[in-house]
């Protein structure tokens, strides 16, 4: 029979999203809530506050109903290549433009897999980029520029 146990990591990540959720939703009440429908500036980040007690909730009952193991090293790699990649769009889309900024960053992230491949990074980078520039630019008409005045023709 399975002991009650208590998962440590995932109780203190639920109690930490109760606590944030909790402070942002008592930070919310400083603004006006409206109602559902005539938002005030401060309904929308009350109701994420919310979701994140919710969420912090169901984290700390999955902490006691279930054993947890050991933590496992720490993805170094990972965080190496996934936190980069949203800094450096962000810093070189305006001048980069946005199909290659988004490349790049693609290709950046690609490589925190340990399995990923140089020319298999290129096809996941490019085909995001497509598919991206079809959603973003052609199918929403979103208003940016496609190539920035770094890389112009």
């Amino acid at each position: 029979m399975k002991s009650l146990a208590v998962d440590t990591t995932n109780a203190l990540c639920g109690a930490i999203f109760i606590a944030l959720g909790a402070f942002f939703a008592y930070q919310s009440f400083e603004l006006e809530l409206g109602t559902a429908l005539r938002m005030g500036p401060g309904y929308f980040p009350f109701v994420l506050a919310l979701i994140l007690v919710l969420l912090g909730i169901v984290i700390l009952i999955q902490s006691v109903r279930m054993d947890g193991g050991p933590l496992g090293p720490i993805a170094w790699r990972g965080m190496l290549f996934i936190l980069p990649a949203p800094i450096f769009f962000g810093l070189t889309v305006r001048g980069l433009g946005f199909a290659p900024a988004l490349f790049f960053s693609a290709l950046i992230a690609a490589f925190a897999s340990t399995r990923m491949r140089p020319l298999m990074g290129v096809v996941l980078a490019a085909a995001v980029t497509v598919f991206s520039v079809a959603v973003f630019s052609y199918a929403l008409g979103l208003p940016f520029e496609r190539f920035g005045p770094w890389v112009r023709f």
